[in-house]
């Protein structure tokens, strides 16, 4: 099995805790956020940030959909973590300035991949789904952080 890595980033322009404060209130504007392929979402404990645990069904492709309970943590400044309980997946959202009024966003998401041919497949073609599915969270946040 090999690590499987899918990165994407934006800039937005909203300030940097404006943008985190978005991404970190799971009971709330996350929610409004999450593009189709994301359904069955369900805060289960907590809801800001830290010590949240969310649940929700990531729909990759027509046929690989993945049922996710994360964790979430807040291990350093403008940073938050979702590790899934059912998977090795974990997603690092990243928010630094980027000048005046305006901050990046990265998203990286990790989790160890099949072996064999399926393997090779996954790593060539799961990140780039994956990050078009991100772009377009990405876009719905600049949407609502920009207002």
């Amino acid at each position: 099995m090999a690590q499987v890595e899918a990165t994407t980033e934006r800039v937005v322009a909203a300030d940097a805790e404006t943008v985190f404060d978005t991404l970190a209130e799971y009971s709330g504007a996350r929610e409004k956020l999450m593009p189709q392929h994301f359904s069955e979402y369900e805060v289960r404990e907590g809801g800001d940030g830290e010590g949240t645990l969310v649940h929700w069904r990531l729909q990759a492709t027509s046929k690989r959909v993945r049922d996710c309970l994360l964790e979430v943590t807040e291990p350093s400044d403008g940073e938050l973590v979702e590790k899934d309980r059912n998977s090795t997946m974990v997603t690092v959202w990243r928010v630094t300035p980027a000048g005046e009024g305006s901050s990046r966003v990265v998203v990286t998401t990790t989790w160890q991949g099949a072996g064999g041919i399926g393997g090779f497949f996954e790593k060539t073609f799961a990140p780039k789904g994956l990050g078009r599915i991100y772009d377009a969270l990405l876009a719905n946040l600049a949407a609502e952080v920009e207002k």
